[in-house]
């Protein structure tokens, strides 16, 4: 099963209170329902969405519908499961709120009527990558433009920066950060999910910093290793020019602990000198005698 369908299987199992009950089944509706032969037919691929909606359906009594399969037209192979409003058409209107170009304000008043909204929303038209693919992200697909801006507004309430990118069959809300949708699904109560998710996230965030400090010590390795083969290249060109005399004797030792040490580092060679001759030399100390060194070799190259 994919994350998507975890999440809204764990949405199917939370308690409501009547009033987040209403607001989710309008969330729903709003963001899913079509006129289907003068009926209004809501549908799902989730076999576990659909019969959800059907135990909230059935808690009133004022509705009655059936179930049908319906081909998708999804590029998915799978039917989607139906069902179709045979009584109660202008209950579902009124007090739900379908055809409502915006949400009245009654219906989404308290956090949890909010958070029941987000829950429905997301079961009709939302989706949600396994974090332990390659990119975070999460999306809603919603048809029409107002309640786009709507979902948009009450989601960016949680601080979750929501973005708005419209495409051809309507507008698609996104998060990309993980941070982020790992609080959406807090706030619309899939604890389970969020357990996996930060999880997976700080596992994934942990190897990705592990493979930062890998790739930065090899880029300073790689530093270390140019450095010291620049310093005997310029080494080379006094010996084969007979120039290693024209060095002072502090210079001269630099030289013959680079020859001997070819792959240490500044760093690392000044503390084998203080160690082996008695005499400390800092690494700044020692990074000017191999200037005088390069200084020297370059007056041979240009001649």
């Amino acid at each position: 099963m994919s994350f998507t369908g975890t999440v809204k299987n764990e949405i199917t199992i939370l308690k409501l209170t009547e009033t987040a009950k209403i607001a989710l089944i309008s969330g729903f509706f709003r963001n899913n329902y079509q006129i289907i032969d003068n009926a209004i037919t809501i549908s799902s691929e989730n076999e576990y969405v659909v019969s959800y909606l059907k135990e909230l359906l059935d808690s009133y009594e004022e509705i009655s519908y059936k179930e049908e399969f319906l081909d998708n037209n999804n590029f998915s192979k799978n039917k989607l499961k139906a069902l179709i409003i045979t009584k109660g058409e202008e209950f579902i209107r009124e007090n739900f709120c379908i055809e409502n170009d915006v949400v009245p304000n009654y219906l989404v008043e308290l956090d949890d009527e909010v958070r029941g909204y987000l829950r429905g929303v997301f079961l009709s038209s939302g989706s949600i990558n396994d974090p332990k693919t390659s990119r975070y992200h999460l999306e809603f697909l919603i048809e029409k433009g107002e309640e786009a801006v709507f979902v948009q507004k009450i989601l960016n309430n949680y601080f979750l920066n929501v973005k708005l990118l419209s495409r051809d069959k309507g507008f698609m809300l996104y998060i990309k950060e993980a941070d982020k949708i790992s609080d959406f699904l807090k706030i619309i109560g899939c604890s389970k999910a969020v357990l996996y998710y930060e999880e997976i996230r700080v596992y994934r965030d942990a190897k990705n910093k592990t493979n930062r400090l890998n790739n930065c010590e090899q880029a300073n390795m790689d530093r270390v290793i140019d450095s010291a083969m620049e310093q005997l290249k310029y080494i080379k060109i006094l010996e084969d020019n007979l120039a290693v005399e024209l060095l002072d004797d502090k210079t001269k030792e630099a030289l013959e602990y680079r020859k001997k040490y070819q792959e240490a580092s500044l760093k690392e060679l000044s503390e084998i000198i203080s160690l082996e001759t008695g005499k400390r030399i800092t690494k700044s100390g020692l990074n000017h005698r191999f200037r005088k060194i390069k200084e020297l070799a370059l007056k041979f190259m240009n001649n």
